[in-house]
């Protein structure tokens, strides 16, 4: 796996579904067998797989593979009926992720209306299953496109520099998606495209997506990087040794406001202060129009374990006893602090005086 071409986080036969364990990345590359919806449910929530567009991937494959194997005798319409509901339960895995949620609507509409007119209740799991397998592919074409848009974007910005260091924190690569990456697939365009020179990836702390796996991502893909702890990142600023910070997103308000991986807002803060391009790049499924702010947000908390023990909560304890935690898995970065927005269908930049997005214009226009 670790010599081959493209590291696969999910890899998928109709049927049958494997999971890369991330946990274990990166000394051990292992996957795990997916046979049903509960199994994605758990692989979700523990981290087996994370990173917005391949949770959903992951959760949709999952039921996929699930109503493949089974033998159902209900009508269309009760056919339907389990369909929304195992979509409904894989969302509650982890509700900060508007793609996820955005996924089982869709999916959830589609079968709805294809129990209208369907025969049988196999008509609809085939469906189904049809539209899971194309989430797969689109998002590695939606990725490749978020990647070409950011690395033009970014050079044009930047007076066309042949000489770009960017910044980037969590995990936004092939490891988060179905292929390719988001923020790291702009880093994956402009090494591609000769103009990067360096790469600096956070450990992102505390369960490490930065040095555990960006890392593994940048050396396996030959890309110049360093990585360096969260707390150095304005230091590194100061020193004028980045031009731009590149993140993914788990969700966007329709003014801007993004949630990301916590740590991101710090980030976001110290870019302004030194004059640092902050951009955001992310599918147009992670954008919630529903939402006017990130004030409406659901902010996920984690496990005290994951602060109290070593290895993102798997090893020995470094903390003392009886200590209370706050563990919040993501922070909200407000639009004023955000530079442009990259999606596969272009580059969302600020129209008004007052800095702010114009979001739902733009994804109007661009249909």
């Amino acid at each position: 796996m670790v010599g081959s071409d493209a590291l696969q986080a999910i890899v998928y036969a109709r049927g049958s579904l494997r999971l890369l364990d991330q946990r274990k990345l990166p000394l051990q590359v292992d996957y795990i067998d997916i046979k049903d919806s509960a199994d994605g449910w758990n692989a979700i929530r523990d981290m087996v797989v994370r990173g917005a567009p391949a949770i959903a991937i992951a959760a949709a494959l999952a039921l996929a593979v699930e109503v493949s194997k089974l033998d159902f005798t209900g009508t269309p319409a009760e056919a339907a009926s389990f369909v929304s509901k195992k979509l409904e339960y894989l969302v509650s895995s982890r509700p900060t992720a508007v793609n996820l949620s955005d996924a089982a609507t869709k999916l959830q509409t589609l079968v709805s209306k294809t129990a209208e007119t369907a025969k049988d209740a196999k008509a609809i799991f085939q469906v189904y299953i049809e539209a899971a397998e194309t989430m797969l592919i689109d998002d590695v074409a939606d990725n490749k496109a978020i990647g070409s848009h950011g690395a033009e974007f970014l050079q044009r910005q930047l007076g066309n520099s042949k000489n770009i260091c960017v910044l980037t924190h969590c995990n936004t690569g092939s490891l988060a998606t179905a292929g390719y990456g988001t923020a790291l697939g702009v880093i994956r365009a402009l090494h591609s495209g000769g103009v990067l020179e360096k790469a600096f990836c956070t450990e992102t702390r505390p369960f490490n997506q930065g040095s555990r796996l960006t890392a593994f991502e940048l050396v396996h893909e030959k890309i110049p990087a360093t990585l360096i702890a969260d707390s150095a990142a304005a230091a590194l600023m100061k020193q004028g040794r980045v031009q731009a910070v590149i993140v993914g997103a788990d969700r966007i308000a329709s003014n801007g406001d993004t949630a990301n991986k916590i740590g991101t807002y710090n980030l976001a803060i110290s870019a302004k202060h030194h004059g640092v391009q902050f951009y955001v790049a992310a599918p147009v499924t992670s954008i919630d129009l529903a939402l006017p702010s990130g004030e409406e947000i659901i902010i996920e908390e984690r496990s005290p374990k994951e602060l109290l023990n070593s290895e993102g909560g798997l090893g020995k304890q470094v903390a003392a006893s009886g200590i209370s935690v706050w563990n919040p898995a993501f922070d909200v970065t407000p639009a004023n602090l955000i530079t442009a927005i990259i999606t596969e269908k272009g580059v969302i930049t600020k129209t008004d005086v007052d800095g702010s997005f114009d979001i739902k214009g733009f994804i109007q226009s661009a249909k």
